[in-house]
């Protein structure tokens, strides 16, 4: 897996971080995608498919919250079983956290941790900084100069523990 050196100085504390966790919680998922409710048959969905084609374990809300059960206790398992937290930062999940929106609870919990990862699609990190400053304030990989696909990439190789190389 190839990364500029900007790529890799965001990734590398959380592949450092994804490596100590797989070590001391190997029964944890890679990741949890953190998304908006309105992402999650396209940009989420999308993500999430091209992060599990590439390797990584994804808790996702779609797939892993059954019918009738309890939506925020699944989430807060979901949280708890997870490596690393991915937050798909798109102009829905924007919205959502002004709104107070189950999204800008899971990120509540995630800025928690130095465990998060944002991904940027469809927005930039001054409108990130705008709405979230503490989540903008993490490094994090967008999609502007790449396909969702090469960045769902780089996410699973560095969630993975993979050994990289700068370009």
């Amino acid at each position: 897996m190839s990364y500029t050196p900007a790529e890799w100085r965001a990734v590398q504390p959380y592949a450092a971080k994804a490596a100590e966790q797989a070590v001391a919680h190997p029964d944890k998922r890679d990741l949890f995608l953190c998304h908006a409710w309105n992402d999650r048959e396209g940009s989420a969905k999308g993500l999430h498919g091209h992060l599990k084609t590439s390797g990584a374990t994804v808790w996702f809300s779609e797939e892993d919250i059954p019918l009738g059960s309890l939506q925020m206790r699944e989430i807060d398992k979901g949280l708890r079983n997870s490596r690393i937290g991915i937050v798909l930062v798109t102009p829905a999940l924007l919205a959502s956290i002004r709104n107070e929106g189950i999204a800008e609870k899971e990120l509540a919990v995630l800025l928690n941790t130095s465990r998060v990862v944002p991904v940027t699609h469809g927005v930039t990190f001054d409108e990130l900084y705008d709405v979230s400053p503490m989540l903008a304030s993490h490094a994090g990989l967008s999609t502007k100069d790449s396909s969702l696909d090469a960045v769902a990439a780089k996410i699973a190789a560095a969630a993975a523990a993979l050994s990289a190389v700068t370009v």
